[in-house]
């Protein structure tokens, strides 16, 4: 017992309040910076939003609803009365929604990384769904229906990916 206490006597200065505040100090550092990198990305996906999408992301709110047979993506103007947003929102769901009936999830692979949840299902089993635009209040909306249980999945997967990525810009209905 005495060898045990003298050699933590020796190395008392290892483990003294400089070395414990520093293990602490980077503690605290590493687990600030998560949540600094979460919104650090969000931050990234709203200021490469305008590669990918024609209109001000910070002027429109992207809404995601996921239902029991797939999901509701609606695009809306912050300002009901601001046409060319609402006009900019319609004409790009349009153009994507053909997209997306083709298999062609590259807008949103180019902005979210090709890995992005769900991206590949949807791309590879495009046409085992309905995926319909129309025009809404203030914007538009794309409606994917599907039957098959891992389209559905594939879907909701996508949908959770976008509210995590777009941050402020996106909510949930």
């Amino acid at each position: 017992m005495q060898k045990a206490t003298a050699y933590f006597k020796e190395r008392r200065p290892l483990f003294g309040s400089p070395f414990l505040f520093t293990v602490f100090f980077t503690l605290i550092l590493l687990l600030r910076g998560t949540g600094i990198a979460g919104s650090d990305h969000q931050k990234t996906i709203h200021d490469m939003a305008h590669n990918v999408m024609p209109f001000d992301i910070s002027k429109t709110t992207h809404i995601f609803e996921m239902t029991e047979f797939g999901g509701i993506q609606q695009v809306i103007a912050k300002d009901p009365t601001n046409t060319k947003q609402i006009s900019l929102i319609r004409e790009h769901l349009q153009h994507e929604a053909v997209r997306f009936r083709n298999g062609d999830f590259s807008d949103p692979a180019s902005l979210h990384g090709a890995s992005m949840p769900g991206l590949k299902e949807l791309a590879a089993g495009a046409s085992k769904m309905s995926i319909e635009y129309s025009d809404i209040p203030s914007g538009g909306q794309i409606v994917f229906t599907t039957h098959d249980i891992h389209l559905l999945t594939a879907v909701h997967r996508w949908f959770g990916a976008q509210l995590s990525e777009h941050g402020a810009d996106a909510t949930y209905r």
